[in-house]
């Protein structure tokens, strides 16, 4: 047994039922709670005025999926994380969020955190966009996800996030997207490139190297030595998928979505110079912030870097939201 083995039990059990309000459903808030309390996400429960939680089938996956209800929505963000990533590291990006109004859905990627498959692996990257697609369905369906819609990605969340965008732009739900460190290919890629080519046909993984990749120490710490839903070994059926959807992304048309983009100079895990260049062909309208001190995981910066990062991505999410003298009519007619 793990220690989220509850969790899983509690909630593997309702799957495909929908996503439930742990307000009003004590045996599962009780199961969910060592998990919010691992993460440090239990303050946000008091922003909220609910948490709806669940397993949302797709397709030979199992997703776990989380919503954060603030009183009164001023548009949802749909977040996705990063490789090795899951919802549960997204804390202060999440606080932040729902200080603005916003609701929040969070989910993890299929083999990373509580969502099923194999671990840190993907054959494909559509399905990963066709997962991201079916979360969308599922909160839909429960009237979970007001609109405006945007869209926030770390990394290869990011990436998928704008695939969704450029394969679909005549009917791309998106006011907006917010791409975070986006990857279109790893820092030394040439190098890792041909490494892969020649150990693939041989082994399915090799060990993780993990280069610390914020400046807050305490991150650090907790991922190195304190989170149970890391993975240490990098799957080359991964790379391989992340190979094959590279050739893909240099196919797509531009598309004129407003965009922004945030990126770290002292970034040693994407090739941000190249990345950044190339989400701006696909992306015309972005707009870029660099920061010349933040590292990769800008959700997880140290507190300076993070304010400057979060003031810049509350000012573009701000410009599509749904007012607040709005909500406040609507409240008014009621």
């Amino acid at each position: 047994m793990d220690e989220f083995s509850a969790l899983r039990a509690a909630f593997g059990a309702t799957a495909g039922e929908g996503l439930a309000a742990l307000g009003q459903k004590r045996a599962l808030a009780d199961a969910v709670a060592p998990y919010l309390q691992r993460y440090g996400l239990t303050p946000c429960r008091h922003q909220a005025r609910e948490v709806y939680a669940g397993m949302v089938p797709a397709g030979r996956f199992v997703l776990w999926c989380q919503v954060w209800a603030p009183p009164a929505p001023r548009g949802t963000v749909f977040v996705v994380h990063g490789y090795f990533d899951h919802a549960g590291l997204y804390r202060h990006l999440l606080a932040m969020l729902l200080a603005r109004g916003f609701q929040v859905v969070l989910w993890d990627l299929p083999g990373h955190g509580l969502s099923s498959g194999e671990h840190a692996a993907i054959d494909d990257f559509a399905a990963y966009v066709a997962c991201l697609r079916t979360v969308q369905a599922a909160v839909q369906a429960q009237t979970l996800a007001p609109g405006p819609w945007l869209g926030i990605g770390q990394s290869t969340g990011a990436a998928i996030l704008a695939t969704d965008a450029l394969e679909r732009p005549r009917v791309a739900p998106w006011a907006g997207l917010a791409l975070l460190a986006p990857l279109v290919r790893p820092w030394g890629w040439h190098r890792a490139s041909a490494l892969h080519r020649l150990v693939h046909p041989f082994t399915r993984t090799i060990a993780r190297r993990y280069r610390p990749n914020s400046h807050d120490a305490a991150f650090v710490a907790f991922i190195r030595r304190h989170d149970p839903l890391q993975h240490w070994q990098l799957s080359l059926v991964w790379v391989a998928a992340m190979r094959r959807w590279m050739a893909r992304f240099k196919r797509y048309a531009p598309c004129e979505l407003p965009t922004l983009m945030l990126q770290g100079e002292q970034d040693r895990t994407v090739d941000w110079r190249y990345n950044l260049a190339a989400m701006a062909e696909k992306f015309p309208r972005a707009q870029i912030y660099r920061h010349p001190r933040a590292c990769h995981h800008l959700v997880n910066e140290a507190l300076p870097i993070r304010e400057a990062l979060f003031a810049e991505l509350g000012g573009f999410l701000e410009q599509r939201a749904t007012p607040q003298a709005t909500l406040a009519g609507e409240r008014g007619r009621r």
